[in-house]
């Protein structure tokens, strides 16, 4: 389920808005230690997948389940200037924004992997700590846990707010970034969720929008 957003925002030309992402990374993993004293399931490490960790998850895990998290949905509205597009040029990659629902996969790593992906996440999710981890429950087979996913808040300059079909388009068109284009990280995370019974009326829309225009 998306909801509608009511902010507008411009692009930044220069982004002011990055942060330290060491400090980040040690809390969560202060935060995970703790969740270890549950023992069992909850002495590894969950993550919830709902973009590109659905397609290239870039980890180890022993488990992998579809789940839906509630109070958070998809969206593609946070400006990346690394890994999809550049400061001259920002692309666009999703993020967890408040309200709705959202579907997508939730994977468990072993806890003596655990460091080494939570180091991996940073280097690939957070490179100017735009994203704010937070635990969120997710359902199992074993029952709820709490996985780790990159939420966005609309106060962060980085969150794209309002814009037309238009500028849509032309970021589709060009904005490309270390990991390749916008056009082609929705077309996969489209793909993906098709894959997996997965029906997110957004991500279709754009993606027909695309299609309309030549795009894809």
């Amino acid at each position: 389920m998306t909801q509608p957003d009511s902010a507008s925002a411009p692009v930044p030309p220069v982004p002011p808005f990055l942060r330290d992402p060491a400090p980040m990374l040690a809390r969560i993993r202060g935060q995970w230690a703790g969740h270890q004293a549950g023992g069992g399931c909850h002495a590894d490490l969950w993550i919830f997948g709902y973009a590109s960790l659905i397609w290239r998850p870039d980890f180890e895990s022993t488990e992998r389940h579809a789940t839906r998290v509630h109070g958070w949905h998809r969206a593609l509205k946070m400006w990346s200037r690394i890994n999809r597009g550049t400061p001259e040029r920002p692309g666009l990659v999703f993020a967890l924004l408040p309200g709705g629902s959202c579907q997508g996969m939730v994977y468990r790593v072993p806890h003596r992997e655990a460091d080494a992906a939570l180091a991996a996440l940073w280097a690939r999710e957070m490179p100017t700590g735009v994203y704010d981890p937070r635990w969120l429950p997710a359902r199992t087979p074993r029952g709820e846990v709490r996985a780790l996913a990159f939420t966005l808040s609309r106060r962060s300059e980085a969150f794209m707010g309002r814009i037309g079909d238009a500028q849509m388009l032309d970021i589709l068109r060009h904005a490309s970034g270390r990991y390749g284009s916008t056009l082609q990280y929705l077309a996969a995370t489209a793909h993906a969720l098709r894959e997996r019974g997965v029906h997110d009326r957004e991500v279709q829309r754009l993606m027909a929008l695309a299609a309309e225009h030549g795009l894809v």
